[in-house]
Formats: structure tokens, C-alpha cells, sequence
């Protein structure tokens, strides 16, 4: 009988040993799953997410660009050069000037890159080796401004020699900008076409850029030889009526052109040649095309990349 209790108990103590065990098993297999949801949560947050990827910086990031005053004075370069260089990495350092002092320095490698509107002065730039790439970008026109009563009575006369001639007889005044510019140049290929030269008290020069000019011929109730672009974005502060525009002698056509690394191999080419190819791109064209038009009803320049110069009008 002793025995029999003896086997009874060890019997109890296996069973309970073994039921101890299944009760603890259950948690360690239903323990992954519990975890696994909320790593399978945070994975797929981080695949969905859209990474913000910033440009890669060139390994020689700043460019010099040489243009004339009418791209800054417009307010076309503070749209454009602030997203050129978000986009790609580069600083741009600008230097405003006349369109011949951009060529000049292009002539003696202080610049990498040009931006410049007298395509004659351009043709012979580009003749004598000193540039790599040349490209269309974009135009608009030259007018001819001044004070509302129009003293040469030149507002309804019928072509630019006309209007030169008539304010030469009456010798009212002119406001020349005098700085090699491409305005300047324009200017003085229309004195030549009327067959004169301007000298006398009535005519001034500023040696300014077309802002100053403006100003000044504003001040002294003179007429002046403009590009539309700056008149436009001056002429709320201005005494001076648009008095002759659309003859086709006042085309004003832009293009970049790339400085030649060959003769100057200190020159930034590669950040030169970015930043032709990407005024010329079609999303950069655009922006050009619409710049001005919801603050002056139009658009200061008319983007032309791809087009073959005689074609544009």
C-alpha cells in the first residue's frame, strides 16, 4: 500500500511538472508576433518617404559672368541666377557692364562666361578665337523714350532716321549712355544710318549703365535709346513716354557665349558651359519667356533658344 502511494505521488509531480512546462511555452511562441507589426510599420514609413536630394557641389563651383546692365537692371538675373545656382550647385558672380567691356574681359580671360547683346561686336569676338560656345537665348527691342510733349515731334514719324534726323535739327536733347554697351552701339549705328554725328551741348553722355541713363535723361527732359525690358521696370519713377518703337532696326538680340579655355586655361569652362546649356534649356526658356508678365502685363524678353537668328522678329 505504501508503495502504491509512493508511484500515486511521483505520478502527480511528472503531470504537474509537465503542465508547468505548456503554460510557459504558450507566451515564447506568441511573443514574435506581437512584435512584429510595429517594425513592419516603421520599414514602410521609411520606404514612402520622399528624400530631398541636394545638388552635388562641382569641384570648381564659382563662375564669373560678364553682362550688361540691362539683365540686371530688368530684374531678369535676380530670378535667374538664384535658381541656377540652386539647381546645379554653382555661385555666380556677376559683374554688370557694357556689352563691350564683357567682350573685353572675355578677350582677357576675366570672366568665364558672357552674356551680351551686339551680335556684330559677338561675330568678330568669336572670329578671333577668344570664344567656345555661342547660343541664342532670347530678345527684345530697342525704344526710343522721352518727355511726353516730344519737342522733335518724332512720335509719328516713319522710321529711326527719320527720328534721328528730327531730333538733330531741333537739337533737343539726347541722353547718350556712351560706354561701349550694346545700346551705345545700337545708338551710334543709327546716328550713322541718318548719316550724322552728334556732337553739341544738346548731347549727352552719361558713360552710365541704362538705369543711370534713363535717370538722367528723365532729369533733363532728354530723349534716350532704351531696351524695353529696364524702361519697363523703371517707368513708374520716370518722366518719359515710349514716343517710337517697332522698326526693325531696333531688334536687340542676346546670347552667352563661353569663354575659349584653350587661350585662357584658368577659366572656369565647365561651370561656363553649365551655365549656357541650362539658359538655353527648355524649363529655363519658359522662366524667361513669363518674366514680367504678371507685374507689367508683358514679357520683357522673348526667349528664342533653338531658333535660327534670322528668324527672329
Amino acid at each position: 500500500m505504501q508503495k502504491r502511494a509512493t508511484i500515486f505521488v511521483s505520478i502527480i509531480f511528472i503531470l504537474s511538472l509537465l503542465l508547468s512546462g505548456c503554460a510557459t511555452a504558450t507566451p515564447a511562441t506568441e511573443a514574435p508576433a506581437a512584435t512584429a507589426a510595429p517594425a513592419t510599420e516603421v520599414v514602410t514609413e521609411v520606404a514612402t518617404a520622399a528624400p530631398t536630394v541636394a545638388p552635388t557641389t562641382p569641384a570648381n563651383p564659382e563662375i564669373i559672368l560678364a553682362t550688361t546692365t540691362s539683365t540686371r537692371d530688368s530684374g531678369l538675373l535676380d530670378v535667374l541666377i538664384p535658381l541656377f545656382e540652386k539647381q546645379t550647385g554653382y555661385t555666380v558672380k556677376m559683374v554688370a557692364v557694357g556689352t563691350g567691356q564683357a567682350l573685353t574681359m572675355g578677350k582677357e580671360g576675366s570672366a568665364d562666361v558672357l552674356l551680351v547683346h551686339a551680335p556684330s561686336s559677338e561675330v568678330e569676338y568669336m572670329d578671333g578665337g577668344y570664344g567656345q560656345d555661342r547660343y541664342l537665348v532670347m530678345h527684345n527691342d530697342f525704344i526710343l523714350v522721352g518727355p511726353a510733349d516730344d519737342p522733335a515731334k518724332i512720335k509719328d514719324l516713319a522710321s529711326t532716321k527719320d527720328v534721328f534726323t528730327a531730333i538733330n535739327n531741333t537739337k533737343s536733347v539726347f541722353v547718350s549712355r556712351g560706354d561701349d554697351s550694346g545700346t551705345n552701339k545700337a545708338e551710334l549705328k543709327l546716328w550713322k544710318s541718318a548719316e550724322i554725328t552728334p556732337e553739341g551741348d544738346w548731347y549727352l553722355v552719361t558713360g552710365q549703365g541704362m538705369g543711370d541713363t534713363l535717370r538722367v535723361a528723365s532729369e533733363k527732359a532728354g530723349y534716350t535709346l532704351t531696351d524695353r525690358a529696364t524702361y519697363l521696370s523703371m517707368k513708374d519713377t520716370l518722366d518719359l513716354a515710349i514716343l517710337f518703337e517697332g522698326d526693325k532696326s531696333l531688334l536687340n538680340i542676346y546670347h552667352v557665349i563661353t569663354v575659349n579655355p584653350k587661350l585662357w586655361p584658368n577659366t572656369n569652362y565647365e561651370g561656363a558651359k553649365a551655365f549656357a546649356d541650362w539658359i538655353v534649356s527648355d524649363e529655363t526658356q519658359k522662366v524667361i519667356a513669363e518674366f514680367g508678365v504678371d507685374q507689367y502685363g508683358q514679357a520683357l524678353f522673348i526667349a528664342d533658344a533653338g531658333k535660327a537668328e534670322d528668324d527672329v522678329k
